[in-house]
């Protein structure tokens, strides 16, 4: 159900459909998942997905099938401004191993091949883009009940490398990540954050930008199915001396229809509302307006998602 929303999913259950496609060769690999401390990027992802997924300024449409072969195929149309692009993607699931392949307007491909279990407690994932031949990309995941480590190279002559790794509990966590760049030989990012999840809440603190920022940010669900949640998130931006404070919620009106809110200390307004308009397929419609500046156009956003 669309209301199951990945802002009221916990990090173990989000990483475990993630590899729902994947046969019984995987299910230690999905254990340790679920038992681990997740992935540096779960940090603090709950209150940004509830202040940021699904909301656009765009119009979009997303129809998804499934061929008698078992190919996943999703067609998308988006309208930005007055520039209309499109692609077309299949995915498909061999043993331990799931090909994704991408076609867009501009005659790009995008390839992403994702092995499970290639070695022991790991996933790898390959991607490259074509004609950018510079492009590709190597990430391997590796997953330990109380740790995670990520590694990310560019495949080129010069790469770029990050790493990040996670220790901790799937309630409390601490993690780093860094970026180096061996053309320059200079570090393009380093960041640590810690967070504790609980049964009804989620909390974290992510010092980023090298240093020169920090993020506070608090989400507690509002009843027992997670249907309903409010969030703050505070960043303090120090080169700057600036400080963005960031208030939001998501509630169930029915059971068929999710609303969400956010405003932030500049006065930037924003709503969001979900409907579902038949079993798997949903319309979302976005919204955001400037309190300060009511003399500028607010920004609308239109979504379907349409699955079989």
């Amino acid at each position: 159900h669309f209301l199951a929303t990945p802002c009221f999913v916990n990090h173990s259950s989000s990483r475990s459909l993630s590899l729902s496609l994947s046969n019984t060769h995987s299910l230690s690999l999905e254990s340790k998942m679920g038992k681990g401390p997740g992935l540096y990027s779960d940090i603090g992802k709950l209150a940004k997905d509830l202040l940021t997924k699904d909301y656009n300024s765009d119009q979009k449409l997303t129809v998804k099938s499934f061929s008698t072969t078992g190919v996943a195929l999703t067609s998308t149309a988006l309208k930005k401004g007055g520039l209309s692009t499109g692609d077309v993607a299949a995915l498909y699931k061999y043993k331990n191993t799931l090909i994704d392949v991408k076609l867009d307007t501009a005659s790009t491909i995008n390839t992403t091949l994702t092995f499970t279990d290639l070695f022991p407690s790991t996933k790898t994932k390959v991607s490259f883009k074509l004609p950018d031949y510079n492009s590709g990309k190597l990430e391997v995941q590796y997953f330990h009940d109380h740790a995670t480590i990520t590694s990310v190279a560019t495949l080129k002559q010069s790469p770029i490398f990050d790493v990040s790794a996670t220790f901790g509990t799937p309630t409390a966590a601490i993690g780093a990540e860094a970026g180096y760049d061996t053309q320059s030989g200079r570090f393009t990012k380093y960041n640590t954050g810690i967070s504790f999840t609980k049964s009804d809440s989620s909390a974290s603190v992510i010092i980023g930008d090298k240093g020169d920022s920090i993020k506070v940010s608090y989400l507690h669900h509002l009843d027992q199915l997670k249907k309903s949640a409010a969030v703050v998130d505070i960043t303090r931006k120090f080169s700057a001396n600036q400080n963005t404070i960031t208030v939001g919620g998501s509630f169930a009106i029915d059971p068929l229809t999710q609303a969400k809110v956010r405003f932030n200390n500049y006065g930037k307004l924003g709503g969001l509302l979900q409907h579902e308009i038949f079993p798997k397929s949903v319309l979302t419609i976005s919204g955001e307006v400037d309190t300060k500046a009511l003399d500028k156009n607010p920004k609308f956003g239109l979504a379907i998602d349409l699955k079989p």
